[in-house]
């Protein structure tokens, strides 16, 4: 039986469907970009609230390990290139930020088939959360100064994204060796 935290998880993957429904047809339903912005951060939320639980309770298991980031990427891939459908975000941003997920993605699976595990990084805690904030500034588009907040937010974003690759190739350049 699946426990709680993964529970979570699967439940955060499911609300990326109905976020980019309401993020891209926003006139679907009257206040339908307050809706996705609803369900952008309470998808958000439960990327803390199960892991939170995972470690608290010693629920941590393999499926989750493998499930959170794939749902933590989905949901942000899926709500940058929804904001670059909006004209909220250029998409260059977007390319860099997505590549990054997929070449440390890559570089996990390496690390894996040589049988080391590589931990998240605060770096890449924090480019997480300033990519979450981001999100949530563009998709509610107050205007005037949450706009410089949310441009703001983007290039901290980006620097971040950038800072945390470099961090993870560095801090396990021994992975890229041949060990086999």
């Amino acid at each position: 039986m699946m426990n709680l935290p993964n529970k979570l998880t699967v439940l955060r993957m499911i609300m990326i469907l109905p976020f980019v429904v309401f993020m891209l047809l926003p006139d679907l339903i009257p206040g339908g970009k307050w809706i996705a912005l609803i369900l952008f951060i309470t998808a958000s939320m439960t990327d803390w609230l199960d892991g939170y639980l995972a470690r608290k309770y010693h629920l941590v298991t393999n499926f989750g390990k493998f499930m959170d980031p794939l749902a933590d990427k989905l949901l942000v891939c899926a709500a940058m290139i929804c904001l670059v459908e909006t004209g909220k975000i250029p998409s260059w941003v977007v390319i860099v930020i997505i590549s990054r997920e997929f070449i440390i993605s890559g570089f996990r699976l390496v690390a894996s088939d040589n049988g080391v595990v590589i931990a998240a990084s605060y770096w890449g805690k924090f480019k997480t959360v300033f990519q979450m904030f981001m999100i949530i500034f563009m998709i509610a588009d107050l205007g005037g100064i949450f706009t410089l907040i949310s441009q703001a937010l983007m290039w901290i974003a980006l620097a971040l994204t950038i800072i945390s690759l470099l961090d993870y190739l560095y801090k396990n350049k021994e992975v890229m060796k041949e060990t086999k």
